[in-house]
């Protein structure tokens, strides 16, 4: 038999892990109740709070997380939506300034500022706090589903464009290509060697723009991307790369982390930079948008060498047997500038519905911190 055991948790639900019964009996001090309010002390989600629901069943917390058992005559829920209020994240905030961990102690959960109105409108603002911010969940999960279905939309946009044209009457083919599926009928079918070429050139100073490789972005300038990762004292020798090469971190191939450069710079000797062959058709954009579909992203899984997904290595040679279709370089142009038109379409909608979300979740918040301080009068 095992237990849970809570690791962390977001605003709404918990996230747990499991340990023995053995482990479990032994930590008697850090067993939760139904209606135990949790607290993260550690991290930077430091003061996040929910309550333990009933039926929950056994379990523990760890030593990043308080919880506090509240008394019989206090509304368990009205002191969890006080502390969710800005009112108390922004003590916390003030606690926390100077200190050079992010960590909240008992003494300083202890002196945590509480209102306490009598029981019954304790009672009344939990039960109308709890009727109004379901109503705000319900229309954030409903347009958080909203920009899910452009996203996918999107994504099936550019699946179907990179490998059907722009013209559905003309003629298909089976292309061979079990990634690719059917192409029209005129368009290339062509190995990765015949389409690349590895570019060996190196940096003498390393003084060029430094651009990265990301499975969500791309690539773009490491001083564009919030990168924590340890940088090099010099990069002389890192690789040169051009407008219009294909960049692939090696070592993330399998994640997606590729795409065409949109200027000249260098990047990490670790990837695998390939010039266009002047002698076939090329539009960078097009490869872009092609090379970055779940169906490529598979293929490249799947040339990749490694035992795990985790120390899987896409080389040169392996990328080069790679078999793709290839529209003439005129195509190419216009399917890269209808998918530009036509993301950046859906992407404005899906940031305007971001947008309502990021409203709706501040009125949330507004609302609850209006209401537990008594901004706002419910009776």
């Amino acid at each position: 038999m095992h237990n849970p055991i809570c690791r962390g948790y977001s605003a709404k639900y918990g996230r747990a892990s499991f340990i023995p019964e053995e482990i479990h009996e032994s930590m008697k001090g850090s067993r939760l109740k139904a209606g135990d309010i949790l607290i993260n002390i550690t991290g930077a989600s430091i003061g996040r709070t929910c309550v333990v629901p009933v039926g929950f069943g056994s379990a523990n917390i760890s030593q990043h997380i308080a919880f506090l058992r509240i008394k019989s005559w206090f509304n368990v829920f009205y002191i969890s939506l006080f502390l969710k209020s800005p009112f108390i994240k922004n003590y916390i905030q003030f606690e926390q300034n100077g200190a050079s961990k992010e960590a909240f102690n008992l003494g300083q959960i202890a002196n945590i500022p509480l209102l306490f109105p009598p029981s019954p409108e304790q009672k009344a603002i939990a039960d109308y706090l709890d009727e109004k911010t379901a109503k705000i969940d319900q229309q954030i999960d409903l347009l958080t589903q909203k920009a899910k279905h452009y996203g996918e939309l999107k994504q099936a946009l550019i699946n179907e464009t990179v490998t059907r044209g722009l013209d559905k009457s003309v003629p298909m083919k089976d292309s061979g290509i079990e990634w690719i599926g059917e192409i029209p009928a005129y368009w290339e079918v062509t190995r990765n060697k015949d389409i690349f070429e590895e570019r060996g050139s190196l940096s003498i100073f390393g003084d060029e723009t430094l651009l990265t490789v990301s499975h969500i972005t791309g690539v773009t300038r490491r001083s564009e991307k919030n990168v924590n990762m340890f940088m090099a004292e010099t990069m002389e020798g890192y690789k040169l790369c051009k407008t219009g090469d294909l960049i692939i971190n090696t070592m993330w191939a399998w994640m997606g982390a590729l795409g065409t450069a949109k200027e000249d710079g260098i990047c990490s000797p670790a990837y695998g930079v390939y010039k266009p062959n002047k002698y076939k058709p090329y539009s960078y954009r097009y490869f872009d948008y092609l090379y970055r579909t779940p169906n490529a992203i598979t293929e490249m899984t799947r040339n990749s060498k490694g035992i795990v997904s985790s120390r899987l290595r896409l080389y040169s040679k392996d990328f080069f047997q790679i078999c793709t279709a290839l529209p003439t370089q005129r195509e190419q142009k216009a399917i890269a500038d209808y998918l530009d038109e036509k993301t950046a379409q859906i992407d404005a909608i899906v940031e305007a519905i971001n947008a309502q979300i990021e409203k709706l979740k501040e009125l949330r918040k507004t609302l609850i911190n209006d209401v537990v301080t008594g901004k706002i009068c419910i009776l």
